[in-house]
This record gives structure tokens, sequence and C-alpha cells, in this order.
């Protein structure tokens, strides 16, 4: 496509109002009357009955997907798909400027208005998903199909009556969403997984490889961060555990958080990492950058898909390897899921201290599996014993969160890494999450510290440093979650 930035051409203005528009007819309803057009004196057709919404919906819907084929049309013709979004945005606002100057619709004013905000959002944006994606409470958009849209609001699925007018449509605002953000999907590479500009992370297929259509899916994150403050106030950890997470995380402790698919990994990674000292150097490594740190001294880097030719591909394990030459003072892992985990717990092994990452596992101890797991395909020899060795010897503590049935994610388990008994590494918990019953859909529980005092009690009192080790370590702490704050 040609990108240079020169103005788009005047004359096709005129080109757009030559083209007439054709409405297909069985869509529209047939209850209707003929009224002479105020403009040129020929009759239009114009709808009379108001109490029938969904088939004046529906007739509208007809015309501004007509419209939006039209629209597609003479932008690849000019060219100028490829052109920055305020241009393209002016081209529309003058395309649909045209056509309703010069062509009779069956459409009142606010349809007219409301026309040119659609086309732009077709255009430009996610199409029929634009209301989902304003709506603050929507943590996952789901499109099994172009009539089949699901959505995750406080943690429980439901349906939407959102639809697309059919799979060629779908197709279209999942190419159009890929290619802004420099992707590609056609059937030749029928899958792709970006990060959106606001952070939203997408995932989309088209046939052969999902059987029924295609599909798309989209994490979505919120418009602000959520800090240490917000998430205490939502019931994933107590106040008295933020201390001490603050205080494994300044004096550089090693940690890992661990958790199923939408527990609230990276957003715990986030807070965590608010702890760091600003004027410390920090690397970030992610598939989709979605980490938002407050530090000024912050490098960000992101894994890169191969291309067409299969060229090009850039892993985190390259990002690893290639940050470590950068002098940083803290490394900060999205998530570990391959061979950059040998990587990662050498440089954990060898001076830098203080790295986070997540991990997806069940358990704490289901981490240190995947972690072996993971440092075998790297394509090394070691042996299991030494991996673990290893990692028992990178890792100080592994923080396991949980989305509860009430859609409230909570910090379950913080275990400390204590050594190895034989082939097997050892873990003691320091708090855990116990659930005392049920209020409606609502989980009632507390977080409970163990009453085990961890080593780095002990080294900050070698230190010369007092911490409240009872206040800390133990006591009972009540949590209490307002069900549908939890995702907010």
């Amino acid at each position: 496509m040609n990108n240079d930035s020169s103005p788009i051409p005047n004359n096709a203005r005129a080109r757009l109002t030559r083209k007439s528009i054709e409405v297909p007819r069985d869509r529209l309803r047939s209850t209707r009357e003929t009224t002479d057009s105020p403009r040129s004196g020929s009759t239009v057709e114009v709808n009379t009955n108001a109490k029938r919404p969904r088939s004046r919906n529906v007739e509208y819907q007809a015309i501004k997907g007509t419209l939006h084929e039209r629209l597609i049309d003479e932008m690849n013709e000019q060219d100028i798909l490829a052109r920055p979004d305020e241009e393209l945005e002016g081209f529309v606002n003058e395309f649909v400027s045209d056509v309703l100057e010069n062509e009779e619709w069956p459409l009142n004013e606010s349809e007219r208005r409301r026309l040119a905000e659609d086309l732009i959002e077709e255009t430009l944006g996610t199409g029929p998903l634009s209301a989902l994606m304003g709506d603050p409470a929507i943590t996952d958009i789901m499109v099994n199909r172009f009539d089949e849209v699901y959505v995750e609001r406080f943690g429980q699925l439901e349906t939407t009556d959102i639809r697309f007018r059919d799979e060629d449509h779908l197709i279209r605002i999942i190419q159009r969403i890929a290619s802004r953000v420099g992707r590609r999907i056609d059937t030749s590479s029928p899958m792709v997984d970006a990060r959106l500009p606001d952070g939203s992370r997408i995932n989309a297929t088209l046939p052969p490889v999902t059987i029924d259509g295609p599909t798309l899916s989209i994490r979505r994150f919120g418009r602000r961060r959520l800090t240490r403050s917000d998430l205490i106030r939502l019931g994933m950890f107590t106040p008295q555990m933020q201390r001490f997470f603050e205080l494994i995380v300044i004096y550089r402790k090693n940690v890992i958080v661990s958790g199923g698919t939408g527990s609230g990994k990276s957003t715990l990674l986030g807070a965590l990492a608010e702890a760091i000292p600003d004027n410390e150097r920090i690397i970030t490594i992610e598939d989709a950058a979605e980490l938002l740190l407050q530090q000024r001294h912050v490098v960000r880097m992101e894994t890169r898909a191969a291309n067409l030719e299969g060229k090009g591909r850039i892993t985190q394990r390259d990002l690893v390897v290639n940050a470590l030459r950068m002098r940083p003072d803290r490394i900060l892992m999205g998530e570990v899921r391959s061979g950059e985990a040998l990587d990662m717990l050498q440089a954990m092994n060898t001076g830098h201290d203080g790295s986070l990452t997540t991990i997806h596992a069940n358990t704490p101890r289901d981490a240190f599996s995947r972690l072996e797991t993971m440092v075998m395909m790297a394509g090394t020899e070691l042996p299991s014993r030494a991996i673990r060795e290893q990692a028992v010897s990178a890792l100080d503590y592994i923080i396991q969160v949980r989305r509860y049935e009430d859609g409230v994610r909570r910090v379950e388990r913080v275990a400390e890494v204590v050594g190895m008994e034989q082939t097997t590494p050892q873990l003691q918990d320091i708090y855990t999450f116990r659930q005392t019953g049920r209020d409606g859909r609502g989980i009632v529980g507390t977080h409970q510290a163990t009453g085990v005092v961890p080593r780095i009690a002990e080294e900050l009192g070698d230190r010369g440093i007092d911490i409240p080790k009872q206040e800390l370590f133990g006591a009972t702490f009540a949590t209490s979650t307002p069900l549908g704050e939890a995702s907010s």
C-alpha cells in the first residue's frame, strides 16, 4: 500500500456521488407509504410503522452494510487504507456527507447523524463490538460465530445481542483490526495474536482452523492500571500481605506469580512492581506488552512473530539474552512459556536478584514442575535434579493467585522456597486463603497468616532492620469483597 502522506484526491468525492446505493429490498419492511421528495420531486419509500423498532433496525443495518462495502471499495481503489486515522476519518465524513447530500434514503435525521459515526467505527475500529469495548465492566469479549457473541462481566459469562451481518462482515473487522497493528490474517495465515493500542490482547482465527467460522477473542484491560490499594479494596490480598510483598520486592527477592488463565497474574505482577525503587533500571519482556509501570527508568521489550516467509521472529529467549547486556537492575518477564525459563533462572542465579515473572500453574508445586519442563524445552541435556536445584537456588517466593467461582481474584497462597529434600523442592506457606462459606453467589473467607516467619525477617533483623513479625505473620485477617467490584 501507498503510505505517503499526500492529500486524498478530491476527484474521489465526485466518483462517490455518481454511485447509487442498492438496498436489499427483501430486508426492508413491506409496510410503507410513498411521499414526494423535497429535494428532487421523485418518490421515496418511507417507513410508517413505528411499533416495529427491530424491523427499522434491520433496514438501517442493510443500508449501512451496503454503504460500508461501497466505502471500502472506494478506499481500496484510492489505496488509502494505510493512511493515518485522521485522514481516513476525514475521508469517511466527506463520503457520508456527499451521499446524504445527493441520494435519498429512508432514514431520519438521527439515523443520518448516527450513520457517519457507525461507518467511522466500522472502518477504523471494532465495528459492532465498539459498544462492548467501551464498557469498563467487561474484561473479555468472545466471538464464537458472526451471530454468537459472549462477554465476561464481573467474572461471569454472559450472552449479548451483538451480531455481525455475516461471516464476511466479521472477517473484514478481524482483518481491519489486524492490519492496524501491523499483522495479517487470511486463508494462508489463518491465526493472529496481537496487542491493540489500548493494551488489550486479541486472538483471531479463520477457517479451516475453526470449523464453524471465524472467531475473535479480546482480553481487555482497564483504562487505568489497578494499584495495590485497588487490589486490597477488591479483596485480592490484605494490607498486611501488601507490606510483606513490599519487603520481598524492595529487598530483591526473586518472585514468581503463579495461576490459571484470567486469574490476575499480570495485574498482581504490576502491583508488585510498584515497590521497585525509582532509581533502578527495569527491563520488561512480554509477548504482548501489558505492564504499565510508574517508574521513570523502564525499557519495554516485546516479542515479534515471524513474517509470511517465516523470518524475522524474535522470541522471549532472544529478549532475555539481550536484556542481560543492557545493564538491568530488574528484569520483569510477563510470562515464562518455553525455553526462556532456563535463561531467566540463570539470570536470577547470577546477580540479577529481584526479578519478577509469571507462570501458568495450579499450585506452587506445579509451578516447579512446569519450570522443569520448560527448561528441558531449551534443548539442554541437564538432569532433572540439576534443574530443580537451579530453580530452588533461584526462586525465593511463589505467589499463587486464583479466580474463584464468584469472579473475585484472590491470592490463594504465598509460599516460600526453603530448599531441597533429596529430589523434592521444599515449600512452606506464609499466607493462605481459607473459604468459610457462601453469601449468595459470593464467597466468604479470610486470608490467614500461617504463623511461619519467613527467612527474610531474620535476614533483615541481622541487618538491623526491625519488622513487626507478630503483626505480619502471626494473625488472621478477614477480607470482604463486594461482589461486582472484583473485575472493575
